[in-house]
């Protein structure tokens, strides 16, 4: 599933490549990567990209060879340094392909740092491929600007995930009962974990084991049933604009 174009748009392209980057280092990309650039974008020996590699931030390069299929690039000087994002995880039970999909997307564009597949009672998704979501994210990192990858996790069953997680990391639990705190004012600055349910919910028993869990806080995204895609990034949103990096 390609990402959706960013706005406003870029002036030069952007392309994440694993290499570690630096002033002067040739970078060799691969056939897909190649084929991109030279038979969709059309570019030619000269033109200007931006790079980045998930750690030292965005590089002006420079196309040195164009093949058919091979492609290499020089770059040439730091436009950005690495940035800093809020230390925001979230954790969402899997829905359909597209949803899943879609949602990893925009809480790429949001600027999530990590995201955690949670298996739930109520998934309707059988099985999830890690390393199609990270195709995906790496498509949005590219088109909105991010530096950083978000981490992913392998998928795990709920109350594994509860057993694991980090106590000093809060956990704000979207729960669809809408009986927690709004989220307008319950995120706090810190760590977070923001948890979403599947389609239909949470099961009694497994709220009640979020519930109990230590750090824990019910939060409600408002007065209307959301699906659970739009809850997740809905509860993104909030979070940055209360205590990332959107103020």
């Amino acid at each position: 599933m390609p990402a959706t174009p960013a706005w406003p748009p870029k002036s030069l392209p952007r392309l994440f490549v694993r290499p570690p980057l630096g002033e002067g280092a040739a970078i060799e990309l691969d056939a897909r990567q190649a084929n991109y650039l030279g038979n969709v974008l059309r570019m030619g020996e000269a033109a200007e990209l931006l790079l980045f590699d998930g750690a030292s931030g965005e590089w002006l390069a420079r196309v040195a060879e164009a093949g058919k299929k091979r492609m290499t690039l020089t770059v040439e000087r730091r436009t950005r340094e690495a940035e800093s994002i809020p230390d925001v995880w979230l954790a969402f039970a899997p829905v359909k392909r597209a949803q899943t999909d879609w949602l990893v997307e925009k809480a790429t564009e949001l600027g999530v740092a990590r995201l955690l597949p949670v298996m739930t009672e109520r998934t309707v998704a059988e099985r999830v491929r890690l390393d199609r979501l990270e195709a995906i994210a790496t498509e949005a990192a590219e088109q909105c600007g991010r530096t950083l990858l978000p981490g992913i996790a392998e998928p795990q069953p709920l109350q594994r995930f509860l057993a694991a997680r980090d106590v000093a990391r809060t956990l704000y639990f979207a729960d669809e009962i809408r009986d927690g705190e709004p989220a307008a004012t319950a995120f706090k600055a810190g760590p977070a974990l923001i948890l979403t349910g599947p389609e239909g919910g949470f099961t009694d028993s497994e709220r009640t084991a979020i519930r109990t869990a230590a750090n824990a806080v019910p939060v409600s995204l408002g007065p209307r049933i959301l699906r659970a895609e739009t809850a997740a990034l809905a509860a993104v949103a909030v979070y940055m604009a209360v205590t990332g990096d959107w103020r």
